[in-house]
């Protein structure tokens, strides 16, 4: 087992377009794991081996990578940028001890690193950043080092100060040593003087990062007071400390594509970040659990990925203990014993073996496990531990799925559901009323790059429906003394229920509420619910255009009984019948999903965006700029954002970006309420 004083296990996280995935290969390679620098553009990178990743050049799943610098043991995991591919980002911070944070010194802060940066900041994981891409067109230093404390909110340690930009980026000034450090050809550097140009620049950006180090511990602070200055033990101490409690965001300068700081960020990931012995205990269901090689073993199962020739492989992130190959663990999750075999450690897509047990930190590959999935905790059989499981970020659009041939439904759902185990932000169901395939994700090129990804496996001709959008009924008025009455004879017993209710609506968001005002026995108790079960089933199935009722009070007031034909089923029908006519007397309203959208763009870009929102029903909600970058915020219905990306892409030469989440339901205006009713009719006439 390695020192695991020295080890380090860390996330590679950052907005997509960043850099992430050429940070992660120009560090491979500065480690000596891989002997030619891999390219995302042309589909040559370690970590990106996916089909789909390579035709569409960005991460669509975690890479995975082990490797030793200056003896140490580094664990890397490199996580997508796109936010359809970013879901479970929580489960991979979960699995690092620190986190590299990747941020474009082309574009600085987007809406989107916000968005990143907050995970990582509830997650609570000491970071370092990376400003990449110091060499590209239009790269800005100054802009994207003030926008991690103006935009992030963090307190910046700047370690490195760059020597020329663009094309003209050529070496670094070391701020702890005072050396410029230039960058040779194959990634290595060579100490020199500070060209005389930048020293003015660069003492007041050293004095700013000694201020910020003395700031976050009481004991510098008073040295720095007293001798106006700190050693560069201290001030690696205060770094070091401020790291581990958040206080501090160490920042390195670098261009991964043309191989430049990858042995700066290596040695700031060995210095400054934490340990697995540095982590705090690990909160269990049950209990805590220390993160240390002399407790008993727990491992967090963080991702399942699938393998041509393994099958389905198991990704863990040892907590605790000692995980040892050809050893028998219990699923704390699932109660079932799990064999494990060979611990494997992986670079990309090739796997390695790790010969001897390992200990805290480690992030090891488990092939031909049979009932462990992620989220599950796998420990020692008498030391039950089951890890607390981060929160998922809920799906945002939902596509409905066919096969290219009918009758093969089946075959599509069976695809589909296989992509379940290794992509937990994915959600598979069907809809009751028109038995449509329902997928659900993180957004449509999640969606598509799913469906592709299942055709290719699994060989299955799968069309895309138009997304669901879903929509809500609910009751603008109420409707009193309504009767829903039941009564068949045909022979033999027949059926007989009777019941009168009122219908009033609720306020928004408080739900269904079903109150029993029966007196005098007019309905036997045993009756009553099967009334509750009556309403809630047709209100599932909606009245205006199929879509559920939400947000109403059904009080059940009256009614009447046979003592041989009344039943369950009698007054579930009569239930029924009297929410319809209920529906048909009250006033209703169709209710449609409306969604916060945030959309960065270059300022000129902003009149174009607005007046596109504002096209689609948006109300804008407010603006905010910031070095030349332009966030709208907006509340959109989803309906009209369901193809926005291309739209935004084609607006803004692929300049802009956006989000969304879920805001509110509100009403949808008349004429929209009139298509979609009308579309509903149309298809239950065809149908």
């Amino acid at each position: 087992m390695s020192d695991l004083n020295t080890q380090r296990t860390y996330a590679l996280v950052g907005h997509g377009g960043s850099g992430k995935t050429s940070v992660a290969e120009m560090l491979l390679y500065t480690a000596g794991v891989v002997n030619r620098l891999g390219k995302v553009e042309e589909g040559s990178t370690v970590l990106d081996f996916e089909p789909e990743e390579i035709k569409r050049r960005g991460s669509v799943q975690p890479g995975l990578a082990s490797y030793q610098w200056n003896k140490n043991q580094h664990y890397l995991i490199d996580t997508p940028g796109d936010s359809n591919f970013s879901g479970d980002l929580s489960y991979m911070l979960t699995a690092a001890d620190g986190v590299v944070f990747v941020i474009d010194a082309v574009d600085g802060v987007k809406p989107l690193t916000r968005k990143v940066w907050a995970e990582v900041h509830k997650a609570g994981r000491p970071s370092l950043i990376v400003i990449n891409k110091m060499d590209r067109d239009r790269a800005e230093f100054d802009p994207a080092f003030e926008s991690i404390s103006e935009a992030l909110g963090a307190r910046p340690a700047l370690l490195y100060y760059p020597i020329g930009s663009k094309e003209n980026f050529k070496g670094v000034v070391d701020m702890l040593s005072g050396k410029a450090l230039m960058f040779g050809e194959d990634g290595g550097v060579t100490e020199a003087d500070i060209p005389a140009d930048l020293a003015d620049i660069v003492e007041p950006m050293r004095e700013a990062m000694v201020e910020n180090v003395a700031e976050s511990d009481e004991e510098l602070m008073e040295k720095y007071f007293e001798d106006g200055e700190l050693s560069s033990e201290d001030i690696i101490k205060g770094l070091k400390a401020g790291v581990l409690s958040g206080e501090l965001v160490p920042v390195v300068v670098a261009a991964a594509l043309n191989n430049m700081g990858g042995s700066l960020i290596l040695d700031a990931v060995q210095d400054l970040l934490p340990s697995p012995l540095d982590h705090a205990v690990w909160e269990g269901e049950e209990g805590e659990r220390a993160s240390s090689p002399d407790a008993p073993l727990a491992a967090f199962v963080f991702k399942t990925m699938a393998d041509s020739f393994a099958g389905q492989l198991t990704v863990v992130r040892v907590l605790s203990g000692e995980l040892s190959p050809d050893s028998v663990v219990l699923n704390a999750t699932k109660e079932e014993k799990e064999r494990i075999g060979q611990l494997l450690l992986m670079q990309g897509k090739e796997q390695g073996t790790a010969k001897e047990p390992v200990g805290p930190g480690a992030i090891v590959t488990l092939a031909k496990l049979k009932n462990t999935s992620t989220g599950d905790t796998l420990c020692a059989e008498k030391n039950e531990f089951k890890l607390r499981k981060p929160e998922l970020a809920p799906q945002l659009i939902t596509y409905a799925l066919a096969p290219a041939e009918k009758g093969e439904e089946d075959k599509v759902y069976s695809a589909v559901a296989k992509l379940l185990d290794e992509d937990i932000t994915l959600n598979l169901s069907r809809d009751e009323e028109s038995a449509d395939i329902l997928l659900s994700g993180m957004g449509q090129n999640h969606i598509e790059i799913s469906v592709e990804k299942a055709k290719r496996r699994y060989k299955v001709d799968i069309l895309l429906k138009t997304p669901k959008v879903p929509y809500r009924e609910t009751f603008k008025t109420g409707a009193t003394e309504i009767q829903g009455r039941h009564k068949k004879q045909s022979g033999g017993r027949g059926q007989f229920g009777d019941c009168w209710i009122h219908v009033a609506p609720q306020p928004h968001g408080a739900g269904y509420e079903f109150e029993d005002k029966i007196v005098g026995g007019s309905i036997p108790r045993q009756f009553i619910p099967a009334v509750d079960k009556g309403v809630q089933e047709t209100a599932r199935r909606g009245v205006l255009a199929g879509f559920q009722v939400i947000d109403f009070k059904v009080t059940l007031y009256d009614g009447s009984f046979h003592t041989v034909d009344s039943s369950e089923m009698a007054f579930k029908v009569a239930g029924s019948l009297a929410f319809k006519k209920a529906a048909e007397k009250a006033q209703m309203a169709l209710l449609e999903p409306v969604m916060l959208v945030t959309v960065a763009v270059p300022d000129s870009f902003m009149g174009d965006v607005i007046g596109d929102l504002s096209s689609r029903r948006g109300k804008v909600l407010g603006s905010d700029s910031q070095a030349g970058v332009t966030e709208i915020k907006a509340h959109v219905p989803m309906a009209e954002m369901l193809k926005y990306a291309p739209d935004l892409n084609s607006m803004t030469a692929g300049q802009g970006t956006f989000f969304m989440e879920f805001a509110q339901y509100e009403e949808c205006p008349p004429q929209e309420t009139e298509k979609i009713v009308a579309a509903y009719k149309a298809s239950q006439e065809d149908g």
